[in-house]
C-alpha cells in the first residue's frame, strides 16, 4: 500500500492532468464542436469583440492547458516508482476526476459568475440553467465520484491497478492534445501572421491580393484575421507574403505567444 505522503504526490499529478483534461473538454466541446461560447464572449468593449482578439483568446487558452498538463504528465513520470502492484487504481483514478470536476467548478464559479466573462452557452434566454446543468454533470457529479474512489483506496488501498490506470489518464491526454488543435469544423476564418517588421499596410494588402476579407488586424500589422470564403484562400495569402496561417484556436494561441 502507498504511503500518505505517496498518495498526495500522486493525487497532486494525476489532478493536474484531470484539471488540464477538465480545460480541453471544455474547448473542443463548447468552443469548437458546438461553439456555444468564446473565451471572452461576454467581455464588453470593442477590442473584445472583433474575431481576431477572440481566436486569440481561445487560443491562448488552448497554450495555458497545454501548459497544465504537460505539467501533470511530467509529475506523473516522476512519481512512475510509485506506481507498482501497491498503488490502488482507485487513487489515479479519483485523482484524474478530482482535478476534472474542480475544473468545471472552477470555470462555471469563477469565470462565468464572478469574472463574468462567458457562459456555458450565451445565445440563450436562460444562461444560468446551462451553466447548472453543466456544473452538476461535469463539476459536482465527478467531484462525488472522485471522493468515493479516495476513500476506498485510503480505506482498502490493496486492489493494485495503478499502473494501468496512470498508462490510460496519459493516453486520454495525449488523445486530446491534438484533438484541441484542430480547427473548428466549417470554420471559415484563420489568423495570419507576417514576418517581423511588416507593417499594417503589408497585412492589408497581402489579404487585398488574396481576395480575403480582413476582420481584424493589430495596430502593428504583424497579425491579422481574415475570412476564407473562397477556395484556395491559404495558399494565396502564403503567396502574398503571410508567414504563417491558421484556423487552428491552439495554433494561434502559440503563435500569438511567441509574437509577444
Amino acid at each position: 500500500m502507498v504511503n500518505g505522503q505517496d498518495c498526495r504526490r500522486l493525487l497532486v499529478a494525476t489532478g493536474v492532468i484531470g484539471f488540464g483534461l477538465g480545460g480541453f473538454f471544455d474547448g473542443i466541446l463548447l468552443h469548437q464542436v458546438l461553439q456555444w461560447h468564446h473565451l471572452l464572449s461576454l467581455v464588453p468593449g470593442e477590442a473584445f469583440r472583433d474575431l481576431g482578439t477572440q481566436i486569440l483568446a481561445d487560443g491562448l487558452f488552448h497554450v495555458l492547458m497545454y501548459l497544465v498538463t504537460a505539467s501533470g504528465l511530467w509529475l506523473l513520470w516522476r512519481r512512475r516508482r510509485l506506481l507498482g502492484d501497491a498503488a490502488d487504481w482507485r487513487l489515479v483514478a479519483g485523482g484524474g476526476l478530482l482535478g476534472f470536476g474542480l475544473w468545471n467548478v472552477v470555470d462555471v464559479g469563477f469565470f462565468h459568475w464572478i469574472l463574468g466573462i462567458h457562459r456555458i452557452r450565451v445565445d440563450v434566454s436562460e444562461p444560468m440553467l446551462y451553466d447548472l446543468g453543466w456544473l452538476a454533470a461535469f463539476g459536482l457529479i465527478p467531484l462525488a465520484i472522485a471522493v468515493l474512489l479516495l476513500r476506498g483506496a485510503q480505506a482498502d488501498g490493496t486492489r493494485g491497478g495503478g499502473a494501468g490506470a496512470a498508462v490510460t489518464l496519459g493516453l486520454l491526454a495525449l488523445l486530446a492534445a491534438p484533438i484541441a488543435a484542430l480547427p473548428q469544423p466549417n470554420a471559415d476564418s484563420a489568423l495570419v501572421l507576417f514576418a517581423p517588421g511588416s507593417d499594417a499596410a503589408v497585412a492589408i494588402n497581402a489579404a487585398q491580393q488574396a481576395r480575403t476579407p480582413l476582420l481584424w488586424a493589430n495596430p502593428e500589422g504583424g497579425m491579422m484575421s481574415v475570412a476564407l470564403d473562397r477556395p484556395g484562400g491559404e495558399a494565396r495569402l502564403y503567396e502574398a507574403g503571410a508567414l504563417f496561417v491558421t484556423r487552428s484556436p491552439a495554433l494561434a494561441g502559440c503563435a500569438a505567444a511567441l509574437r509577444t
